[in-house]
């Protein structure tokens, strides 16, 4: 079983680093990686000093990385800017954790994605859901983007920032949710009952946002839990965004 997760982006790298839940436990980096990590982020040479390192030439380290990504099952993508790190898997949680954050704290920011499986759209979303001070976002257990190295370069470290729930039943979760007193709002073109102001002005107990698969939007079985819906209305002739740029309008709406 893969017990670690393979690190590549300078940025990205830099975040592990402020994640105490990490267990740095190995970098492997050219001269010039090592000049590019520390240039564009706030790592000195104490910090790296401080885990096993190895030095290697450019080659080297291309070879280095497709024996892990080949041990990782997919496919290996060139390792930029001539480094990346090795460290224990990214924590992530349960239903019972999630419950007992909502008994504890009002007012939280979570957001929920069904059926995102694009690596590009759920990285791009999670670097979003960090901007936005988002406080936990659940995925489910299956049909989801999985963290990849692809995955972590695309973040630029907003992971380590995120509480993750992985949830195996996503319509349960939303519908004790909702039970608990959190307003849960599903982004759905097929508006019934469209969000007002006041609802998000009444949403003491925290807001969900639930976000679907581009193609086909939230499952059915998760749709029919969902208190509320948001609708973007387009302006030009376009009439469809992109999921994570959805995400995105959608989190200022409902987070600021």
């Amino acid at each position: 079983m893969i017990d670690y997760d393979l690190i590549v982006g300078v940025h990205s790298i830099a975040a592990v680093f402020k994640n105490p839940k990490r267990e740095i436990r190995h970098i492997y980096l050219t001269e010039e990686g090592k000049k590019d990590l520390l240039k564009r982020t706030d790592l000195n040479d104490a910090d790296l000093r401080k885990i096993k390192s190895t030095m290697m030439d450019s080659h080297g380290l291309q070879e280095k990385g497709k024996e892990f990504f080949r041990e990782l099952d997919v496919d290996f993508t060139r390792i930029p800017s001539g480094v990346f790190l090795i460290t224990n898997k990214i924590e992530t949680f349960d239903n019972n954790w999630l419950y007992d954050q909502i008994a504890k704290k009002d007012d939280l920011k979570i957001l929920c994605l069904d059926q995102i499986s694009d690596v590009h759209n759920g990285a791009a979303i999670l670097r979003t859901a960090s901007f936005y001070g988002v406080d936990i976002v659940i995925l489910p257990g299956n049909k989801s983007f999985g963290f990849t190295p692809s995955f972590y370069r695309i973040a630029s470290g907003a992971t380590e920032f995120l509480n993750i729930v992985q949830a195996s039943n996503l319509s349960k979760v939303i519908s004790t949710l909702s039970s608990r007193g959190v307003t849960c709002i599903g982004l759905t073109e097929h508006v019934e009952s469209p969000i007002t102001p006041k609802v998000l002005e009444d949403a003491k107990l925290g807001i969900c946002l639930v976000l679907g698969k581009e193609e086909s939007g939230i499952s059915h079985s998760v749709l029919r839990n969902i208190q509320h819906q948001l609708a973007l209305i387009p302006a030009g002739e376009t009439r469809s965004l992109n999921v994570s740029v959805a995400a995105a309008i959608s989190m200022e709406k409902c987070f600021t």
